[in-house]
Order: structure tokens, then C-alpha cells, then sequence
């Protein structure tokens, strides 16, 4: 009887370790979005100083304002992790970088201590930004990991849909080279 009631707590302890599991690492993908969300939306935040401080020097660029200031507005009504959303911030930082290789242009406005720091802030922010998206992909192979392997599959419910969460990659254009000259005409 002493062996049954060893096994049954064993058996339980397994189970619970593997629920645990589960719910371990949805909290850990729910977390990895939230840091890409917290990153964002310091960019989007960023953005538009950015974008104020190029404007004094840079009046017939307003094309590129314009539609930076689109997507910005389309980033911050789209959910995070999805993959309109990530195409869509795929899209305002290729914008982003125009506008940087612009200001190399602009010397009055390269030398201004103010867009320099902007532009230093932005790229530590898009360097975040990819740190917290390598932390989204590597929290999602762990759920899906752990709810498509026996025994975490049977709890596979806990986690909620993930059909729905895709890992973030970049579009193939960004994949070239970048070639300073497009940007330049």
C-alpha cells in the first residue's frame, strides 16, 4: 500500500511539474512580448523628437515625415506578435534608416549635438529592440516545445492559442545589402 500511495505522489509530482511547465513558459512568451511592446514603444516615443529636431534642417524632406509619421500610427494600432504588426515595424525602421542616411547629408544637422544624441538613442533603441525579439523567438520555441512534446502536451490547453504566435523574421529585402545611394536620390 506505502509503494501505491509513493507512486501516486511521484506520478503527481510529475504531472504538476509538467503543468508548471507549461504555464512557466506562456508567462515567459508573455513576457518576452511585453519587453518587445516596452521597446517599441520607447521608438515610437523617440520617433517623432527625431523627426522634430531633422525637420529644422531638412524642409524639402518631408515626403519621409510624412510617411514615418503614417507608420508610426499603423505600428501602434496593430497587436503585438502578429505578423502585420511585425511587417509593419519592419517598414518603419527601413523608413528610419532613410532618414538616418539622410541626415549624413544634412553636416549643420550631423554636427547638432541634439540630433546626434537623438539618433545615438535610436539606434541603442533598435539595438534593444532586436535583443528583446531574439528573447520573443527563444520564449516561443520553449512554449511550442513544451506543449507539442509528451507529457507537456497534455496540457497543451494551458497555454492558450498559439497557432496564432509566429517567430519574428525579417522580410527578404532587408536581408541585402544596403546600398546608401537609394536612399540618397
Amino acid at each position: 500500500m506505502l509503494i501505491f500511495i509513493i507512486l501516486a505522489i511521484v506520478v503527481a509530482a510529475f504531472l504538476y511539474s509538467c503543468y508548471s511547465g507549461v504555464i512557466k513558459a506562456r508567462n515567459q512568451l508573455d513576457e518576452a512580448l511585453s519587453g518587445i511592446d516596452v521597446q517599441l514603444k520607447k521608438r515610437t516615443d523617440l520617433v517623432p523628437n527625431v523627426l522634430k529636431i531633422a525637420k529644422k534642417f531638412m524642409d524639402h524632406e518631408s515626403v519621409i515625415f510624412t510617411e514615418i509619421t503614417r507608420l508610426r500610427t499603423e505600428v501602434s494600432k496593430l497587436p503585438i506578435g502578429t505578423a502585420k504588426r511585425f511587417s509593419a515595424e519592419a517598414e518603419l525602421q527601413q523608413k528610419m534608416k532613410q532618414l538616418t542616411v539622410s541626415v549624413e547629408n544634412y553636416p549643420q544637422l550631423k554636427s547638432n549635438e541634439t540630433m546626434v544624441e537623438a539618433i545615438n538613442t535610436y539606434n541603442d533603441t533598435e539595438e534593444n529592440i532586436a535583443a528583446s525579439r531574439r528573447f520573443y523567438n527563444a520564449a516561443l520555441r520553449e512554449l511550442k516545445n513544451r506543449v507539442q512534446i509528451f507529457p507537456g502536451s497534455l496540457f497543451a490547453g494551458c497555454a492558450g492559442d498559439i497557432s496564432e504566435l509566429t517567430y519574428f523574421q525579417i522580410d527578404e529585402s532587408e536581408k541585402k545589402p544596403v546600398n546608401a545611394d537609394d536612399y540618397l536620390k
